[in-house]
């Protein structure tokens, strides 16, 4: 379903992509794990063409994505849907009209047609009933499902999780995971999660990949990798100091 071959990229002098090759399966849920800093989302904003690399190809349900051309853009960011970390929600206007944004953007189907997709993407989520609310009014949790139903509402083949449980207390967390799981059976969708959460990974992904330094080090099945003889992977695995990678120094004041 998604293939990557030697993704580069850099900002200024720093290399954040040095040759990443990936690839994933149709109905598969593939979680990148890596350090903070790693290039996990901007892997993600390469795959929905958010990004240009310096090199190398994205090829996404056998359309190859051209930077230079905004038909295979816009071909691809039709078939790919992305829950950003904070969920992006447009503070301006309420649950309904943020689920059907890019709905109302297109312009192909009425209103009350708009109104059915809301409702069913609102129940798929399980929070029925709140299209009158203003994000204000929700918590972490409940904008992290309402940026889920407005991504799934363009009935999506693939999706893309930017740290999908960064910020929410344990359960929150665990509901998010379960959504995850649930979109993958109901819908047959692929997916791409990008977390330094553990427990998240282990629970959603079938297969698991780290990126370090650029890289991907290492690739498999969750079981593979909590017994992994990588040192670097089973350092942050098991979230200890100790190992071959360093803490971030304390910057001086």
């Amino acid at each position: 379903m998604i293939q990557i071959r030697g993704l580069k990229k850099r900002f200024g002098p720093k290399v954040v992509l040095d040759g990443v090759d990936l690839e994933i399966e149709r109905g598969e849920t593939r979680v990148v794990i890596g350090r903070s800093g790693e290039g996990k989302s901007v892997l993600l904003k390469h795959i929905i063409g958010l990004l240009e690399p310096d090199a190398g190809s994205v090829e996404v349900d056998g359309i190859r994505l051209d930077w230079r051309k905004k038909a295979s853009l816009a071909s691809v960011r039709s078939i790919v849907g992305m829950l950003f970390q904070g969920a992006a929600l447009f503070d301006s206007l309420n649950v309904r009209d943020n689920v059907a944004f890019a709905l109302i953007e297109h312009g192909k189907l009425s209103a009350d047609e708009i109104d059915r997709v809301v409702e069913r993407m609102l129940e798929l989520v399980n929070l029925p009933g709140i299209q009158h609310l203003s994000p204000a009014e929700l918590s972490g949790g409940m904008k992290k499902r309402v940026g889920l139903a407005r991504a799934l509402a363009s009935n999506p083949k693939v999706m893309l999780y930017d740290e999908p449980t960064t910020g929410l207390d344990p359960i929150n967390a665990d509901v998010i995971n379960k959504l995850i799981r649930d979109m993958q059976r109901k819908l047959g969708m692929t997916s791409i999660v990008v977390t330094h959460d553990m427990t998240s990974a282990f629970e959603v992904g079938d297969r698991i990949s780290m990126l370090h330094q650029g890289r991907i080090i290492e690739t498999g099945t969750p079981e593979e990798i909590r017994s992994s003889s990588n040192p670097i992977v089973r350092q942050f695995v098991l979230g200890t100091s100790e190992g071959p990678v360093e803490a971030e120094p304390v910057p001086a004041r």
